[in-house]
C-alpha cells in the first residue's frame, strides 16, 4: 500500500508531488513534481525532509533548490567504483593508474562495498600482481592507489575500521629495482639535431621532453591555448581530455633552447586546438600511442633509452648545476614528500626557473645542423 505523503508512483518510480500555496506560487509555480527514486525507504526519508523544508520556505519567503537538496539526502553508494570516480573528480588527477589498480582489485576481489574488503583481499591483490611479473614498485603503486581511495571513502562514510590496504607488506620490495639509464650530453645533441631537422611530430617530442623534464602525457596533452609564445612558457594544467598525475604536476614552465624551437615547429603542424592533433580522435586522448612511438625511435637510436629516461636526465642535469632541490621538484612536477616547507608559499617564479633551466640546457647552436 502506498503511504508516503506527497508522492506518486509512475512505472515503479516515485515522484514527489505537492501543490504550492497561493502565497508561494510566484516563487515555485503551482505544482512541485520531480522524481526521487525507487527505493521506498530512501524515498520516504527524502520526501519527509523535503516536505518539512518546503513548508518552512512557503512561510518565510525563501526559495529552495529542492532537487539539489533531495539529491544530497540520498544515501551514497558504498561500492569501490563509486568512490574511485568521486575521488578522482575531487583530486583532479590522471585516472590511468587508479583505474589500473581498480581493474586488478575487481579481477581479484570484485567491486564490493568498501567496508566489506579485508586484509586477505589486500594480500590476494599483492599475490596476484607479484605473480603477473610486474615490479615491486608497481605493486606498491597499485596498493597505494587503492588505499588512497579507501581512506577517502572511509572518511566520507564515517567507517570506523582500519584500512585493509594500508601498511601492506610486499615480499622483496625494492630488491628488483633497476637503475634507469640517462642520456649523455652528446646523445642529447645528436637527438635534438635529428628532431629539429626532420620536423617529425614524434621526434620533436625529444627536445620538448628533454629540455623541460615533463612527462610525455603533459607535453602530448598540450592545447594551443596552454602555450604563450610571447612569454615563451607552457602551462601544464588538467583538462577534460587529459588529467595530471598529482596536484603538484600543475605548473608553468619556461621554454629554453631546443624546446622552444621544437615547439615553434610543432605549432606550425597543429590544428589550432591541439599541439599534437594526431594523438586525439573521437574516442579521446591517445597518450599511449605517443609513448609507444617516441620510445620505439629512442630505444633503437639510443641503446634502449626511453622518453622517461629524458626526465631522469633532466633531474641529473639540474643537480649538476647545483639547482635547489625544491626548484628541481617544481620543474618536474614531483611531489616534495621529504620537504614539509615546500608545501608553503607559491613556489619559485617562472623567471627563477628559467635561470636554472638555462644553466642546465643544451645550447641551441649545438643542436642545429648548420649553426
Amino acid at each position: 500500500m502506498h503511504t508516503i505523503p506527497h508522492t506518486l508512483i509512475r512505472d515503479g518510480k516515485y515522484l514527489y508531488n505537492r501543490r504550492v500555496p497561493v502565497k508561494a506560487q510566484n516563487r515555485y509555480g503551482r505544482l512541485i513534481r520531480f522524481r526521487i527514486g525507487s527505493d521506498p525507504q530512501v524515498v520516504e526519508l527524502v520526501a519527509v525532509r523535503i516536505t518539512d523544508l518546503l513548508s518552512r520556505s512557503f512561510n518565510d519567503g525563501t526559495v529552495l533548490d529542492y532537487k539539489a537538496i533531495a539529491e544530497s539526502l540520498r544515501p551514497k553508494e558504498e561500492k569501490y567504483s563509486y568512490w574511485l570516480e568521486e575521488y578522482l573528480e575531487l583530486r583532479r588527477i590522471a585516472p590511468k593508474h587508479p583505474h589500473l589498480a581498480a581493474r586488478t582489485l575487481f579481477a581479484v576481489c570484485g567491486d564490493r562495498d568498501v567496508a566489506d574488503y579485508c586484509r586477505d583481499d589486500a594480500r590476494a591483490v599483492v599475490s596476484y600482481l607479484s605473480k603477473s611479473g610486474v615490479s615491486t614498485s608497481t605493486v606498491r603503486k597499485r596498493i597505494n592507489s587503492i588505499s588512497a581511495v579507501m581512506n577517502y571513502a572511509y572518511a566520507e562514510l564515517d567507517i570506523e575500521k582500519r584500512n585493509p590496504f594500508s601498511r601492506v607488506y610486499i615480499k622483496g620490495e625494492g630488491l628488483d629495482v633497476k637503475k634507469r639509464g640517462t642520456f649523455t650530453h652528446e646523445q642529447l645533441i645528436a637527438g635534438y639535431k635529428e628532431a629539429l631537422s626532420s620536423g617529425s611530430t614524434v621526434k620533436l617530442l625529444m627536445p620538448l621532453l628533454g629540455e623541460t623534464g615533463c612527462r610525455i602525457s603533459e607535453i602530448v596533452g598540450l592545447r594551443v591555448e596552454d602555450i604563450d609564445l610571447g612569454s615563451a612558457v607552457i602551462h601544464i594544467c588538467p583538462h577534460a581530455h587529459r588529467g595530471l598525475k598529482t596536484a603538484s604536476s600543475e605548473r608553468t614552465l619556461p621554454l629554453v633552447g631546443a624546446a622552444l624551437e621544437a615547439l615553434c615547429i610543432a605549432l606550425k603542424q597543429s590544428d589550432g586546438v591541439w599541439l599534437f592533433p594526431r594523438y586525439y580522435d573521437a574516442s579521446g586522448f591517445k597518450g599511449t600511442h605517443a609513448s609507444n612511438a617516441i620510445n620505439k625511435w629512442l630505444k633503437q637510436r639510443f641503446d634502449g633509452l626511453t622518453a622517461h629516461s629524458l626526465r631522469h636526465t633532466m633531474r641529473d642535469r639540474l643537480r649538476e648545476v647545483e639547482a635547489p632541490l625544491e626548484l628541481i621538484d617544481q620543474i618536474g612536477g614531483w611531489s616534495s614528500v621529504s620537504n614539509v616547507g615546500s608545501r608553503y608559499g607559491s613556489g619559485y617564479k617562472v623567471e627563477q626557473l628559467q635561470i636554472w633551466l638555462d644553466r642546465a640546457s643544451i645550447p641551441l647552436s649545438a643542436c642545429r645542423l648548420n649553426p
